[in-house]
């Protein structure tokens, strides 16, 4: 996910967004765990987006207390 789109989303959105992409993240590293992944390098763009949201969200914070 690019940071553009992310910062268009609105904060609820991206809440949700980090939510499914923990999810995700838990999914990939239990299938990894288990089975093996077709592509690993999935769980390094899923840990990416969940820090480009977060620092939106944390940008956003900050912003808001100013």
């Amino acid at each position: 996910m690019k940071i553009n789109k992310i910062k268009e989303m609105s904060s609820p959105d991206l809440e949700k967004e980090l939510g499914e992409l923990k999810s995700e993240l838990f999914k990939l590293r239990f299938s990894l765990a288990t089975h093996g992944l077709d592509n690993p390098m999935k769980i390094k763009e899923v840990k990416k987006d969940i820090a480009r949201i977060n620092t939106v969200l944390t940008e956003r914070k900050l912003k808001e207390n100013k």
